[in-house]
């Protein structure tokens, strides 16, 4: 019987995808696709800045638990129940989710903060501009085909961020966790493409949350004992509010959603818009330096992503 209603909630669950795939021009799912990764790196530049502003007020690990307990707060009323509903879903193909829940908020964020601890914010975004490449291998890999324009516009952008990492200041001792931190990311966005059709976005994204800052427990134990607890101020809570709310809540669901219209291959072009969003917001909030060197670099990053974004069929 448990059966049968399961089966009756996942034919109705692909039956709303379907309706909602239909309701969206075939001209505007790439549109959208594209936007909503665009605002995900947007949102997402800040995290660096805000790991970089917080590297000596809030232990890596406690910053990124912190994190992730007020991104479940947000995304529960929406995500909560949906992942209850779809229980049995998340039983079967638990292992994916613990694996997306390991790459994407277990460990992704907690380097990315270690990292801050010695890493200007702009090094941070330069260092992560591999994530594109290593994103579109993983996608070629599965057997997408990419085309001449992606590939050129990817190498293109990334020509440009690696002239951008050497105009940039030079590597600190964050540049191996920042490295890995890189590698994380990448693989959790190629595992989107195997995201089960029967997983609800909302519900989803509360599982890798509520499994995420489970699996950061221990840590969080060990930073607490040896570190001691951080002092709640204007300075560390508002931050911390923002990668709760934006960085994890709103930048993740609008990434999901931008894997699944586009291909993390396409997202990933528009990606390495990160270093040239990082650089200027350092710049602005935190003084670090840009020079002539650098804007032209993100120039001709830009450049790169209008042309790898393209139609996906060139």
């Amino acid at each position: 019987m448990a059966v049968a209603s399961d089966q009756t909630s996942s034919d109705a669950t692909r039956t709303r995808g379907t309706a909602l795939r239909a309701s969206i021009p075939a001209s505007a799912g790439p549109a959208l696709g594209l936007a909503l990764a665009a605002l995900a790196t947007l949102v997402w530049s800040g995290s660096f800045v805000t790991s970089r502003a917080l590297h000596d007020s809030v232990p890596p690990v406690q910053h990124a638990f912190w994190r992730w307990v007020v991104a479940l707060v947000v995304v529960a009323p929406l995500g909560a129940r949906q992942a209850w509903r779809q229980r049995r879903v998340i039983h079967r193909n638990a292992g994916f989710v613990l694996l997306a829940s390991l790459l994407g908020v277990t460990l992704y964020n907690t380097f990315v903060n270690e990292a801050g601890r010695t890493t200007p914010a702009a090094t941070m975004g330069m260092i992560m501009a591999a994530s594109p490449v290593l994103m579109a291998l993983g996608e070629r890999a599965s057997g997408v085909r990419l085309g001449g324009r992606r590939v050129a516009g990817l190498l293109i952008a990334c020509a440009g961020a690696l002239l951008l990492v050497g105009a940039g200041a030079g590597f600190g001792p964050g540049a191996a966790w920042m490295t890995v931190a890189t590698c994380c990311f990448a693989a959790y966005s190629a595992l989107l493409r195997r995201k089960p059709a029967e997983l609800g976005g909302a519900g989803f994204l509360f599982t890798t949350f509520l499994v995420g800052a489970v699996l950061l427990l221990p840590a969080q134990g060990v930073s607490l004992a040896v570190q001691g607890a951080f002092e709640p101020s204007y300075g560390t809570v508002l931050p911390l509010l923002y990668v709760g709310v934006a960085s994890s809540a709103v930048a993740f669901l609008a990434w999901n959603k931008a894997i699944a219209l586009v291909g993390a291959a396409r997202a990933g072009v528009v990606y390495y818009l990160q270093p040239v969003c990082v650089s200027l917001l350092s710049w602005a909030l935190l003084g670090e330096g840009t020079g002539w060197g650098q804007m032209l670099c993100m120039a001709l990053i830009v450049g790169g992503v209008v042309l790898g974004a393209g139609d996906r069929r060139c």
